[in-house]
This record gives C-alpha cells, structure tokens and sequence, in this order.
C-alpha cells in the first residue's frame, strides 16, 4: 500500500468530496422519501422487500427518482453481494462473466443483486443472456430503466421479473430532501449553517421536475455560490440562499425528454389530445413543452397538419391550409420565431369546429377493401380508348354528370357488392354542416330520376 494512498472507506460509506446526491443517497426504507405507491407499509414492493421475495424486478421510471437507491437498499437489507453494471459503460461479455461467478458463490449460500442500470441498451437478443441464471437463481437482476418496458425489453425476461412503476417525485417530497440535506451536519451541508428562504427551496423543488439528483445538484451549486460570494465580501455574512442565488444556480429548468424515448410520445399526445379537445389554453402549453425540451419542430409540424385532416376535416377545410402554409413558415424562419407559426396553427385547431368524418369513412374504406372481394371496374365506369374495348362494352351506358339534370345522374359507381354502401357522413360542425345538406340533394336528385325510370 502506498504511503500517500487514502485509507480505505468503511463498507457503505461515501467519499467526502462525493456529489451531495450520492452523499444524501437514503440507505433505509426509513429513510427513502417518496414512491408510497409502492412503499408504504402493505404496499407491494415493500412487502416483497420485507419477506426477503427474491424473484428479479425492473424498476421503471424517470431519472431521480431512486431506482438505484432502492436496489442498493434491497442489497444491504438481504445481505447480499451487490453488483452495478451500466449498459451503457458494460458489455454485456462483462456481465456474463459475473454471472459465472454469482454461481459458484450461490453454490456456497452467497447471493448476489445484480444491478443493471439503463437495461433497454441492451437490444433483446443480448437480454436473452441474463435468462438461465435468473430462471437458476443463481442471481437477483434488478433493472432500471427510463423506457416502457413493454417495448424495450423481451417478453421472455419479463415474465420472469416483477415490474414496479415508479413516479416523479412530488414537490413536497422533495423538499423535505432538501431540508434533511441542510439539516444534516455528516453526509450534507449542515456544517454550513446555511439558512435558504423558503421561496428558493420550493424553486428547487419545482424547477427539478420530479428528479431528486437534479434539486440536490442545484441545492449544492447554490451552497457553492454562497461561499464563493462570502469570500469576497467584506460584509457580516449570513449563509443566505435567496431566490435570486437559486435562480441562479438553476439557469433553466429541467425537462424530462426522449426524443425516441416514451415520454415524446407522452408530449405530442397530450397536444394532441388538447387539440381535439378544443382546449387553446392546454395545447399551447403542451406545444410550449416540447419545443422547450428541443423536440424537433418540423416533426411538430407534420404531427399538427395530421391534426388538421383527422380531427378538423371538412367541417374547417381551411385548416389544412393554414398548417401547411404554418410549416413553411417554420421552414422559412426557423426556431424561435418560426415557433410562433405553430402556436398560432395549434390554436386555431383548437378552436375550430370539429369532424372525423372523413377519417372515419377511410377507416371503412379501409376495412371493406379488407373484408370483401377485389370486384373489377364496373364496365360503364371503365374507359375505352381503342376499338376492342368498345367491342367488350367498355363505357357503354356511361352517363355524363354534365348534360345531366342538377349534375347528378343516377348511375351507381360502387362495385356490385357494395352498392348502396355509405362511408361519409358530414358533421352538423362548420362546414360540413352545408356539405351535409348538398348529399342530401344529391340523393334526392338520384332517387327522383330512379322513381321516373
């Protein structure tokens, strides 16, 4: 051993100069702060922790939230070796190795936690890995992910795993963190006498997003921030952080985003859905939302002049054009000021009269072509340009709309097995309203002209 090595650190224990997150890291269930879904006394998770269930579990949810807090937990409770991979460092060669090792040891009585951070990085055939020693027990794997794992990870490894959701941390949860870390003279920043006004606390909490490593991390820079300011002051100091140093700390608020990731489909749902909903106010915000967390707005774009055909239609035809005329703009101005191109389009689809009309009469379409025989071209609606197609009646009865009476003739255009079939039925919304009334002349017109045949 060296003579100028550091001493080792006590089993458990955490470097002093390691990250305030990692140093307040709960160590109990006593001390874990939030997930009372699962944690609460009767809840599942607990129970299974508390009864020493050794089946294997995938812990979904957000960054910060404690999935790798509460693996760590489960380790020193069970007594069991605990082993930490990241598949984004670790390949998947590595862990195998471990594995080999966990049985032999279990030969012996010794268990082993496997902790596998960001598991989804591993596609399914490398998943396919951790099977048989799940299936032997010769290790616990705990999972952590941030992505659904019903896409992410094979059927086959999750039929073997408990999955537990869990949540964004609430705001008050995270304050009470944050006072411990204060409060506390070992592992936090108590030797600091710091005093933060109650404001700039709750700013921590709301500017975190749910993620607990990120509040610890502004709560620190801004202790920094103090010292710093104490240093050069020749002032009487007062171990103050205000709203002013935890605005500053923070510079921008965090947002949780995965451009691949099922939290961008969360986003542009929710638009979506405040966009059908005739909610201006939420789809603004939602819009808001993405485009802050860096969403691609062209794909924005394209997503909003879906809105404008599937759920606008015909009952505001004007929509289409005005979502595409706000993508060129986007195109032309670019972000931030093309932004505003897609905010004024998304309000007015919100505002504007509603009809799926038309994407559901495609739907059946859709469906019928699915269902029912591929009947050929009615003859009369069939062209004839040469001599032998004349010969076989192509066109023959055709009636032309125009030398009609109203410009309606009463000549069926459906194939055979399909006739009388209706797909398109307007709305009583904006336009489709008159359009509703112009099919019902037309039919009118038809069944007269049937009547006097």
């Amino acid at each position: 051993m060296s003579l100028f090595a550091a001493p080792p650190l006590p089993a458990g224990a955490t470097p002093p100069d390691a990250p305030l997150a990692e140093r307040m890291r709960p160590r109990t269930l006593d001390e874990f702060v939030g997930q009372e879904h699962l944690l609460a006394p009767g809840k599942p998770l607990r129970m299974q922790i508390e009864q020493d269930d050794a089946v294997s579990m995938i812990f979904w949810g957000p960054p910060g939230v404690g999935k790798t807090t509460l693996a760590k937990i489960i380790a020193a409770r069970t007594q069991a070796t605990f082993v930490e991979f990241s598949a984004v460092l670790a390949g998947i060669k590595e862990i195998k190795q471990v594995m080999l090792e966990a049985e032999q040891a279990a030969r012996f009585g010794a268990r082993t936690i496997l902790f596998i951070d960001e598991i989804h990085r591993f596609n399914k055939a490398q998943q396919d890995a951790f099977l048989p020693y799940v299936e032997r027990g010769s290790i616990r794997l705990i999972g952590a992910t941030t992505e659904n794992p019903s896409f992410e990870l094979n059927a086959a490894l999750l039929s073997r795993c408990r999955v537990y959701t869990l949540q964004a941390i609430p705001e008050d949860a995270i304050v009470e963190m944050l006072n411990r870390a204060l409060a506390d003279r070992v592992r936090g920043l108590g030797a600091m006498e710091l005093t933060v006004d109650a404001d700039a606390i709750e700013m921590f909490a709301s500017y975190s997003s749910g993620d607990a490593r990120t509040a610890y991390n502004a709560l620190e820079v801004a202790s920094k921030l103090v010292s710093v300011q104490l240093d050069h002051s020749s002032a009487q100091p007062d171990h103050r952080i205000t709203s002013e140093v935890a605005r500053e700390a923070l510079q921008q608020r965090v947002l949780l985003y995965d451009k691949q990731g099922e939290e961008h489909y969360n986003l542009i749902s929710a638009l979506h859905k405040s966009v059908r909903n005739s909610d201006a106010d939420a789809a603004l915000y939602w819009l808001g939302r993405m485009l802050r967390a860096g969403e691609d707005p062209m794909y924005i774009a394209r997503r909003v002049v879906r809105m404008a055909v599937e759920d606008i239609g015909l009952a505001a035809p004007e929509a289409l054009n005005l979502t595409l005329s706000a993508r060129e703009a986007l195109h032309f101005l670019g972000p931030p000021e093309g932004d505003l191109a897609l905010a004024q389009a998304v309000v007015y689809l919100a505002l504007a009269p509603k009809s799926n009309a038309v994407y559901t009469a495609y739907n059946a379409v859709q469906s019928d072509i699915e269902a029912t025989r591929a009947e050929p071209v009615p003859l009369h609606l069939r062209n004839a340009p040469t001599r032998l197609m004349k010969e076989l009646d192509y066109g023959k009865d055709y009636r032309y709309a125009h030398d009609e009476e109203g410009r309606v003739s009463d000549m069926d255009c459906l194939p055979q097995s399909l006739l009388g079939r209706r797909y398109y039925e307007p709305t009583d919304e904006g336009r489709e309203k008159a359009l509703r009334a112009r099919m019902e002349e037309i039919r009118r017109i038809r069944s007269n002209k049937r009547d006097v045949s």
